[in-house]
């Protein structure tokens, strides 16, 4: 079953292309809501079913010196006031076990980094708080390799699950897009997100911190949906190089209405085919 209930809503992505944007890490609560405010102007205006995700933590991070978020407790009230006052649903990274539980108190949808993907106590426990899973694909793992993990998802009390491709290393401080994943990995029979931004980022390429090129954003956007994918995961802000966290990878969220009309015209088209 592809289509999901997500905050109260239906999100089918036969009919509905999804967008989950926001910041990387929840910074000023006054910034984060004027991201949400013009993402969900954006989606709205192209027609995709908006998500705000931001995470009140970012635990892999290059250097210890390295901002890491406000924490679970300021974080989830950020976010809570964010989708109280917008009425927007709501994603975040969880990181262990014992933060699934309050998180999805707040949250509609819980993700599981790429990182932690693998790791069967998360993905497990973030599952048996019955909320819909984002399920970022390892930057280590095949497409088909994904059938596992969204298994253990399933199997253990996910109200839905997606999964979201973001690159694949291609040998140091570096990402690959296989545009094929999503075909492989349709089988699933899960929405199947493209992460936009984190599909160009520069892993530990700035020595302290991750580098990125997001500039390309619209370009891969484009091919992704043209290739299959049901939905795009942007990292977005206004001034994104003011950020603490992944400054270089974030898309300005000027170009981000232009980005989802160019790729809310292929989806358009790519559903009309079928």
């Amino acid at each position: 079953m592809r289509s999901l209930e997500i905050g109260g809503r239906r999100f089918d992505p036969d009919k509905t292309p999804l967008l989950i944007a926001g910041p990387c890490v929840l910074e000023s609560s006054e910034d984060a809501m004027r991201v949400a405010e013009k993402c969900l102007e954006a989606a709205e205006k192209a027609g995709f079913f908006y998500v705000f995700k931001a995470s009140y933590l970012k635990d892999n991070r290059s250097s210890l010196d390295s901002y890491t978020g406000p924490g679970l407790e300021k974080g989830l009230e950020m976010l809570s006031t964010i989708g109280e006052k917008l009425g927007v649903p709501l994603i975040t990274d969880v990181h262990s076990r014992e933060e699934t539980g309050p998180a999805s108190e707040v949250c509609d949808i819980l993700q599981i980094p790429a990182f932690l993907v693998r790791q069967t106590s998360l993905v497990t426990g973030a599952a048996a708080t019955g909320k819909v899973i984002n399920l970022k694909k390892g930057q280590f793992l095949s497409p088909e390799e994904m059938s596992n993990v969204v298994e253990k998802a399933r199997g253990s009390g996910a109200g839905g699950v997606m999964v979201t491709e973001r690159g694949t290393f291609f040998g140091y401080n570096n990402l690959v897009v296989d545009m094929t994943s999503f075909e492989r990995m349709r089988p699933l029979g899960v929405p199947m997100i493209f992460d936009a931004t984190h599909s160009l980022q520069l892993p530990g390429g700035l020595g302290d911190r991750s580098g990125g090129r997001p500039q390309y954003a619209r370009a891969l956007a484009r091919a992704a949906v043209a290739a299959g994918c049901d939905g795009l995961f942007i990292e977005t802000h206004f001034s994104p190089l003011s950020c603490s966290c992944d400054a270089e990878v974030m898309l300005p969220l000027e170009e981000l209405p232009v980005l989802l009309e160019e790729t809310a015209r292929i989806f358009r088209m790519i559903r009309h085919e079928k």
